[in-house]
């Protein structure tokens, strides 16, 4: 198992690409269930839970160009036409969260599907019943044995039905628009997720020959056809990779151009880091964050919510920050209950943070002092990084395979801008 010992104290400077999004190369690998034809995805990053996807589509019978080789824009064929064994077991899923993505598209394509139960972070409850229950509703019936759904169609394949989510679910969104991409008759999604990865699946869906209006709205209608083609389409930046580089500039200071920024996708996180004191210039489709390392940030508010508002995969990163900003910030997670597991982490390099349920009261100090930290999520995992990288003296990370899963060689591309960091077996 690998660790990370990172030098604290270097400002960043440079250049480097955002990758593309693991929120949304997850649920179009899922979407290749669907296709009667190979999806080429362009732009898919290296991330272990692609390859724990990839791996998956293997088992059941497709299969998976590699997509690991270096260069920018890499790219994965994925085949499912020869799928066979609707099943996706424990062994194999039980560190992937997005596992439940590949229950709608079996059904709609081969009637019945045999999932195991999510794994995942551990940052709270994310609800499968969602998912279930929208699809009872188009006539699919469950049975849960032995830590797996196993899952059948009605004869004739799944049905349309007016489907209202009792809260927003991003993957329950993504699962129910994928199942009703080829069920009889327009499916329509109430208080459907409005973020742009379930947005980008629903284009990569369309370009394939799916009928579906509203993406970006709450309101989703989708009309099957009996099939869908194979295509060619690329996976939108990742906006949770962007923020965390710009969180990086705002611990570490320095001056970095952050190539192919989905600035649309990223507007609240952009404002809000630029409320505290970072420079932040668009040159085109590019991102330039400043910030001078002498200056310390404006401590600020904020609160999770779902799109368009501050995401939660930001809210670790962002503490970070306010960890060495002047002042105070509260910040509310309001998606999980358990996102705040990185407080004692922080507070072990010297972050003064209090925790009343899910609210966090963090008093910036004047400086952080490294320590030996455990990573206890996927960004978590980064948070901790970047405090690291204002911490004087060394920190080491232990766990990363939590980081590894969810961003594209993130201790690599931090190396590029002037961080310190080394990947060592512990």
């Amino acid at each position: 198992m690998d660790r990370l010992v990172v030098e604290g104290g270097f400002p960043l400077k440079g250049e480097t690409r955002v990758s593309g999004a693991k929120n949304a190369a997850l649920p179009l690998m899922a979407a290749s269930i669907l296709a009667d034809g190979p999806l080429t995805l362009v732009n898919i990053p290296r991330l272990g839970d692609l390859r724990t996807m990839g791996r998956l589509i293997a088992f059941m019978g497709g299969s998976v160009s590699p997509f690991w080789e270096n260069g920018e824009a890499e790219v994965a064929t994925i085949e499912t036409r020869n799928i066979d064994r609707p099943e996706a077991p424990h062994e194999l899923v039980k560190t992937m969260r997005a596992s439940a993505l590949v229950l709608g598209p079996l059904l709609a394509k081969c009637g019945r599907a045999k999932v195991s139960l999510p794994g995942g972070c551990a940052i709270g409850v994310r609800p499968i019943d969602l998912h279930l229950t929208a699809l009872k509703e188009m006539g699919a019936t469950f049975d849960l044995s032995g830590g797996d759904i196993v899952a059948a169609a009605p004869k004739g394949g799944l049905k349309a039905a007016r489907i209202r989510f009792e809260t927003v679910t991003v993957t329950g969104t993504e699962n129910i628009m994928m199942a009703a991409a080829l069920a009889d008759g327009v499916t329509t999604i109430s208080n459907a997720a409005k973020e742009p990865e379930v947005v980008d699946t629903g284009e990569a869906l369309i370009k394939m020959g799916a009928k579906i209006e509203g993406l970006g709205t709450d309101e989703l209608a989708i009309e099957g056809v009996p099939s869908l083609s194979g295509a060619e389409y690329r996976v939108m930046p990742d906006r949770i990779e962007a923020g965390t580089l710009i969180a990086a500039v705002a611990v570490a200071g320095g001056e970095v151009l952050l190539k192919g920024t989905p600035f649309k996708a990223m507007a609240g996180v952009i404002e809000k880091f630029a409320s505290s004191g970072l420079a932040l210039e668009a040159q085109g489709d590019d991102l330039l964050a400043r910030r001078d390392p002498l200056e310390p940030l404006k401590a600020q508010d904020m609160t999770t919510s779902p799109f368009p508002g501050f995401p939660t995969d930001m809210q670790a990163q962002f503490m970070a920050a306010m960890t060495l900003a002047r002042g105070v910030s509260i910040v509310t997670e309001t998606i999980f209950e358990n996102r705040f597991m990185h407080v004692a982490e922080l507070k072990r390099l010297g972050a003064d943070i209090s925790l009343e349920g899910r609210v966090a009261v963090v008093r910036g100090v004047k400086s952080l002092s490294g320590a030996p930290l455990t990573a206890s999520d996927l960004r978590a995992s980064a948070s901790l990084i970047l405090a690291a990288l204002a911490a004087k003296g060394q920190s080491s990370l232990a766990r990363v395979y939590h980081l590894d899963r969810g961003y594209n060689r993130l201790d690599r591309k931090l190396n590029s801008l002037g961080a310190k960091i080394r990947r060592e077996k512990e």
